[in-house]
């Protein structure tokens, strides 16, 4: 008798594995001179628990099939999402295919009209199965560019074309990102304002922010190429320290001297890991790499100048009015970041 109660459980927790074979999807996009196109494949058990249909197989017989196929196309258009630049792609749904030895509906689609620059996908199909995973396939000109797996942790993915037109478009999509890095980077930010808070000539200045471009600019190449990439437990809480590190030798710094270009050097090695974890978040272009790479570090360094110039302007503004008041807010600045880089890093080290 407990042979069989085992046997019977055992049956049991095999019923939904069997029930539901292949929690997957497949997208094939299609893109050429004469616009994007593609087909999406889902399993008839899928499509059936969202519309509602018992038994699945009931989706296999072509005239049901086609019945549902204007609900399957309105509920797949709320989880599937198009896009070129900044223009959202329609879909314009076709006839329903039914694979019925695949136990799957085809259904084929078409996005624009012309050749696309870039394609960006984003898929949740199923949201009421976690493991459910859509395998994305882009085609350009016939041949197979790139392959993807969308799931609940990765819901998007991104297509840039080749040729010029593909290059731009990189360029403007990662010139942005970097922009957009540093500037909502508060430790990147407090760093540089460190690195500014005791002034100097224009050229000292330039040598300091150069630095620490060059430095950066080594590592987020390593980061991104694979060659050599730290953990982020690591990384963070270094860059916290060097936020500390650099607050106090501002406090210390004694009869004219001045490192703060090794500082910067030293210490922007280890920002650029910090900056590489965000390429690492994105599909980064493999036909495209170095574009990539060019194009996310002149966005850094375009949004890196704009707080340089802000800052060190208004810096010297104080210090042309009251020298006086230009050492004291060196002072009251170092000490606002050394606090800030302590908290970062005990805040990094113990409670993430």
């Amino acid at each position: 008798m407990r042979r069989v109660g085992v046997l019977l459980i055992l049956l049991a927790l095999a019923r939904p594995a069997a029930a539901h074979p292949v929690p997957f999807s497949y997208l094939d996009v299609r893109l050429d001179a004469g616009g994007a196109a593609g087909t999406l494949t889902v399993h008839v058990f899928d499509a059936a628990h969202d519309l509602g249909i018992d038994p699945p197989q009931q989706l296999l017989r072509p005239e049901v099939a086609a019945a549902q196929a204007r609900r399957l196309e309105s509920l797949l258009a709320a989880r599937l999402a198009f896009s070129s630049g900044d223009r959202s792609l329609p879909i314009q749904w076709g006839s329903v295919d039914v694979l019925a030895e695949k136990q799957s509906l085809r259904l084929p689609f078409t996005l624009a009209s012309g050749r696309l620059a870039d394609l960006r996908v984003g898929a949740r199909l199923f949201p009421y199965d976690p493991q459910h995973q859509t395998f994305v396939n882009v085609y350009e000109d016939a041949a197979l560019r790139q392959q993807s797996i969308l799931d609940e942790a990765h819901a998007s993915t991104e297509y840039f074309s080749g040729g010029a037109r593909g290059t731009l478009a990189v360029v403007r999509r990662f010139v942005a990102a970097g922009v957009q890095h540093i500037l909502i980077g508060p430790d990147h930010i407090l760093f540089l304002v460190g690195l500014l808070l005791l002034g100097g000539s224009l050229r000292r200045l330039a040598l300091v922010v150069t630095s620490f471009t060059l430095a950066h600019s080594i590592t987020l190449s390593l980061a991104a190429l694979r060659l050599f990439s730290p953990p982020a437990r690591v990384v963070e809480p270094l860059i916290a320290l060097s936020i500390v590190y650099v607050g106090i030798d501002n406090l210390m710094v004694r009869g004219g001297r001045d490192v703060r270009q090794w500082i910067a050097f030293s210490f922007g090695l280890v920002h650029g890991f910090g900056f590489a974890s965000v390429l690492r978040e994105m599909d980064l272009p493999a036909r495209a790499l170095g574009w990539t790479l060019f194009s996310f570090n002149l966005g850094v360094e375009i949004g890196q100048l704009l707080i340089v110039v802000v800052i060190a302007s208004a810096l010297a503004a104080l210090r042309h009015r009251s020298e006086i008041a230009g050492r004291r807010l060196a002072v009251a600045g170092s000490l606002i970041v050394v606090v800030a880089g302590t908290f970062w890093f005990v805040q990094r080290v113990f409670f993430v």
